[in-house]
């Protein structure tokens, strides 16, 4: 009796040692400044911290201005840094941030200093302690329909990500997409043949789903803090 009470004791032990709660480890961030004044909520999670809400500088960090393209033609054919509002709409900023092409994230310049665009790699360690790719995509959903199309399955926000749909801007099948289906941003990894690695969030699930896109797509940028 007293063997299997020690044994009890010892497995709670290695238990506590070994297992945390991931709810203790996700908490406000000190929040973050870019150049151009904007501020950013900004949350921890596994030990990283985060962005809370979406890039809007029109400056690289160099002070450089980036090119507002609103003309389709021209985007399709940039191989160069460039920005927009959704729709061409400066009143969504606040709400949806900007929306990047990938050449942008290239140049290393687009986050506050002492951050960086995440890489492929860092966006898989956020996932994976969100609980992997089928379920970590409700707990950084906002929850609720004025961001998202209903029923914006299993959003709970618990990770304080607050990912919103904001849509896209293609090149080749029209302007401006997708608000309120998905949630997509860049990370720094390329890929091949003129693509880059992206996350996507979905208003009808609970997946994150990684994808390879043309680097003339424009996305919203979350920043992560440097190590």
């Amino acid at each position: 009796m007293n063997m299997l009470r020690y044994s009890s004791i010892l497995l709670l032990i290695v238990l506590n040692c070994c297992f945390f709660d991931a709810g203790a480890q996700i908490k406000n961030g000190g929040g973050v400044t870019d150049i151009d004044g904007n501020t950013y909520k900004t949350v921890t999670i596994g030990g990283r911290e985060w962005m809370a809400e979406n890039l809007k500088t029109t400056k690289l960090n160099d002070r450089e201005e980036i090119p507002n393209i609103t003309d389709n033609a021209k985007w399709r054919a940039l191989k160069t840094p460039a920005y927009c509002w959704y729709d061409n709409d400066i009143s969504k900023k606040d709400s949806h941030g900007a929306l990047y092409n990938w050449h942008t994230v290239s140049t290393k310049k687009i986050c506050p200093k002492g951050w960086h665009v995440p890489s492929d790699n860092e966006w898989s360690q956020l996932v994976e302690f969100l609980g992997g790719d089928k379920v970590a995509g409700g707990k950084m959903k906002e929850i609720g329909t004025e961001y998202w199309l209903t029923p914006n399955e299993g959003a709970t926000n618990e990770s304080g990500f607050s990912g919103r749909a904001y849509g896209t801007r293609g090149f080749r099948t029209g302007p401006f997409l997708q608000l309120g289906y998905y949630a997509d941003w860049w990370t720094s990894t390329e890929y091949l043949g003129g693509t880059a690695w992206q996350r996507r969030l979905h208003f009808n699930n609970t997946t994150v789903t990684r994808n390879a896109s043309d680097k003339r797509v424009d996305y919203a940028i979350r920043c992560i803090k440097d190590k």
